[in-house]
Protein backbone atom coordinates (compact mmCIF):
# COMPACT_ATOMS: atom_id res chain seq x y z
CA UNK A 1 0.00 0.00 0.00
CA UNK A 2 1.11 3.48 -0.70
CA UNK A 3 0.55 5.83 2.24
CA UNK A 4 0.94 9.54 1.70
CA UNK A 5 0.29 12.28 4.20
CA UNK A 6 -0.62 15.69 2.89
CA UNK A 7 -0.99 18.84 4.90
CA UNK A 8 -3.44 21.51 3.76
CA UNK A 9 -3.82 25.06 5.01
CA UNK A 10 -7.46 25.88 5.66
CA UNK A 11 -8.12 29.33 7.04
CA UNK A 12 -11.06 29.27 9.46
CA UNK A 13 -10.83 32.93 10.30
CA UNK A 14 -8.49 35.72 9.31
CA UNK A 15 -7.80 37.01 12.82
CA UNK A 16 -6.59 33.73 14.49
CA UNK A 17 -3.73 31.32 13.90
CA UNK A 18 -3.93 29.10 10.81
CA UNK A 19 -5.66 25.73 11.16
CA UNK A 20 -3.79 22.79 9.69
CA UNK A 21 -5.59 19.56 8.90
CA UNK A 22 -3.82 16.26 8.46
CA UNK A 23 -5.27 14.38 5.54
CA UNK A 24 -4.25 10.82 5.02
CA UNK A 25 -4.68 9.34 1.56
CA UNK A 26 -4.49 5.62 1.03
CA UNK A 27 -4.15 4.13 -2.38
CA UNK A 28 -4.51 0.44 -3.07
CA UNK A 29 -3.54 -1.23 -6.30
CA UNK A 30 -5.54 -4.29 -7.22
CA UNK A 31 -4.00 -6.77 -9.59
CA UNK A 32 -6.61 -8.18 -11.89
CA UNK A 33 -5.66 -11.33 -13.76
CA UNK A 34 -2.24 -12.49 -14.83
CA UNK A 35 0.32 -10.13 -16.31
CA UNK A 36 0.22 -9.89 -20.06
CA UNK A 37 3.56 -11.14 -21.33
CA UNK A 38 4.01 -11.81 -25.04
CA UNK A 39 6.49 -14.63 -24.28
CA UNK A 40 4.93 -17.86 -22.95
CA UNK A 41 6.49 -19.27 -19.79
CA UNK A 42 9.06 -22.00 -20.34
CA UNK A 43 9.94 -24.90 -18.12
CA UNK A 44 13.11 -26.89 -17.70
CA UNK A 45 13.01 -30.62 -17.06
CA UNK A 46 16.07 -32.36 -15.64
CA UNK A 47 16.21 -36.14 -15.78
CA UNK A 48 18.40 -37.58 -13.05
CA UNK A 49 19.29 -41.22 -13.48
CA UNK A 50 20.06 -43.08 -10.32
CA UNK A 51 23.29 -45.02 -10.43
CA UNK A 52 22.05 -48.37 -9.16
CA UNK A 53 24.96 -50.64 -8.47
CA UNK A 54 24.33 -54.30 -9.29
CA UNK A 55 26.94 -56.67 -7.93
CA UNK A 56 27.73 -59.56 -10.26
CA UNK A 57 29.77 -61.72 -7.79
CA UNK A 58 32.23 -62.88 -10.45
CA UNK A 59 35.18 -63.18 -8.05
CA UNK A 60 33.12 -65.09 -5.50
CA UNK A 61 31.80 -67.43 -8.20
CA UNK A 62 35.31 -67.98 -9.60
CA UNK A 63 36.62 -68.83 -6.12
CA UNK A 64 33.76 -71.32 -5.60
CA UNK A 65 34.39 -72.82 -9.04
CA UNK A 66 38.11 -73.41 -8.37
CA UNK A 67 38.05 -74.46 -4.72
CA UNK A 68 34.53 -75.49 -3.62
CA UNK A 69 32.93 -76.93 -6.73
CA UNK A 70 30.48 -79.32 -5.11
CA UNK A 71 27.87 -80.60 -7.57
CA UNK A 72 29.17 -78.06 -10.12
CA UNK A 73 27.31 -75.27 -8.30
CA UNK A 74 30.38 -73.02 -8.48
CA UNK A 75 30.53 -73.33 -12.27
CA UNK A 76 26.78 -72.65 -12.61
CA UNK A 77 27.14 -69.65 -10.29
CA UNK A 78 30.03 -68.39 -12.41
CA UNK A 79 27.86 -68.74 -15.54
CA UNK A 80 25.03 -66.74 -13.94
CA UNK A 81 27.45 -64.05 -12.75
CA UNK A 82 28.76 -63.61 -16.31
CA UNK A 83 25.16 -63.37 -17.55
CA UNK A 84 24.49 -60.76 -14.86
CA UNK A 85 27.51 -58.74 -15.99
CA UNK A 86 26.30 -58.91 -19.62
CA UNK A 87 22.81 -57.73 -18.65
CA UNK A 88 24.33 -54.85 -16.70
CA UNK A 89 26.47 -53.79 -19.67
CA UNK A 90 23.41 -53.79 -21.96
CA UNK A 91 21.47 -51.65 -19.47
CA UNK A 92 18.91 -54.21 -18.33
CA UNK A 93 19.14 -53.69 -14.58
CA UNK A 94 16.10 -55.85 -13.80
CA UNK A 95 17.58 -58.84 -15.63
CA UNK A 96 20.97 -58.22 -14.03
CA UNK A 97 19.43 -58.20 -10.55
CA UNK A 98 17.60 -61.47 -11.29
CA UNK A 99 20.82 -63.18 -12.40
CA UNK A 100 22.68 -61.69 -9.41
CA UNK A 101 20.21 -63.08 -6.89
CA UNK A 102 20.49 -66.52 -8.50
CA UNK A 103 24.30 -66.28 -8.41
CA UNK A 104 24.25 -65.32 -4.74
CA UNK A 105 21.99 -68.26 -3.85
CA UNK A 106 24.20 -70.70 -5.77
CA UNK A 107 27.37 -69.36 -4.15
CA UNK A 108 25.95 -69.67 -0.65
Amino acid sequence: MNHTVQTFFTPTSTDGPPNYEMLKDEHEVDVLGAPHNPVPPTSTVIHIQSQTSVLDHVIWSLFNTLFMNSCCLGFIAFTYSVKSRDRKMVGDLTGAQAYTSTTKCLNI
